[in-house]
């Protein structure tokens, strides 16, 4: 397990990495990201693993062995796309967006471990969503970027899409689906979903629009009516694509995304960001500040 010390944005620093989600364990923070692998003057998507590091400062961060490939997915061509990981039952559950290996398009697939840096193993040893499930929107990468609650009574809930924002409750053993998929109507929604629940308030975060600003809305009930109250987080410098997390640690907010920050970096080749995120006291977002500093700050 290697330490890299390296404050500022990005926070990774030796890789190019994407599509962050982070959790908290035993008061350490665990960052989940994808990893961009595609050579320079190359212009698409080429992610085979996902990786896995953890501070308890928020500033330097241990790597751990590659936790997960898609390779790890008997179903699975190729794709590690965006994910998250959560917590039930003293397992840790990751949720992952892949491409089929017999059903046309996009997929979610699930695998569990009983250590937040895994190592993880499929779970249900087939796709938990698969493009033939949501056959009404005519799109083959609509089952993308899954994210992940526990409600307060306990009911957990899946939420994902691109061009189309879908969600479904999970069953307490979070491998399999306990109710009809259901779509949210959200204004410009692009991916990159990200639900999170603070005093009492929903957040739905997405990216919004082409290239992608990230916007959210809130709500009292997970089932909505969800309010669109505008933009968070504007383009991400040389990036196209953006997918935003929040965190809570230690009594302050972050705000994680990704962007082309590093040398060579572009929409292919991203890099993981965090800054601190504030709340109005209506529970509203107030506008994210980029920075380079970030938690070092």
């Amino acid at each position: 397990m290697e330490t890299h010390a390296t404050p500022g944005n990005p926070v990774i620093r030796h890789k190019y990495t994407a599509d962050p989600a982070a959790i908290v364990h035993d008061e350490t923070v665990y960052l989940y990201t994808g990893h961009d692998e595609t050579p320079e003057g190359e212009y698409n998507y080429q992610m085979h693993e996902w990786c896995c590091f953890s501070s308890d400062d928020m500033v330097n961060w241990k790597e751990h062995p590659t936790p997960l490939r898609a390779a790890d997915f008997d179903w699975v061509e190729d794709g590690a796309w965006a994910s998250q990981v959560i917590a039930r039952n003293g397992r840790f559950y990751w949720y992952v967006a892949v491409a089929h290996k017999t059903i046309p398009g996009r997929a979610i697939g699930v695998a569990v471990a009983d250590r937040p840096e895994g190592p993880f193993r499929d779970a249900r040893g087939s796709a938990l969503i698969s493009n033939d499930m949501t056959a009404e929107y005519e799109s083959d990468k609509d089952d993308i970027d899954p994210t992940v609650i526990i409600d307060k009574d306990g009911q957990a809930y899946l939420f994902w899409g691109n061009g189309q924002c879908y969600y479904a409750p999970l069953k307490e053993n979070m491998i399999e689906l306990d109710g009809p998929i259901r779509t949210i109507a959200l204004p410009e929604f692009s991916e990159g979903a990200w639900i999170h629940e603070r005093d009492g308030w929903y957040y739905l975060l997405y990216g919004y629009q082409f290239p992608e600003k990230v916007a959210y809305a809130m709500s009292r009930s997970i089932h909505g009516p969800w309010e669109f109250k505008g933009i968070m987080n504007e383009l991400a410098g040389n990036c196209q694509t953006n997918s935003p997390a929040i965190l809570d640690y230690k009594g302050a907010s972050y705000f994680i995304y990704h962007n082309g920050g590093l040398p060579g970096g572009d929409s292919y080749r991203r890099s993981v960001c965090i800054d601190r995120l504030y709340f109005n006291e209506d529970g509203t977002i107030r506008r994210v500040v980029m920075t380079s500093e970030g938690t070092a700050a």
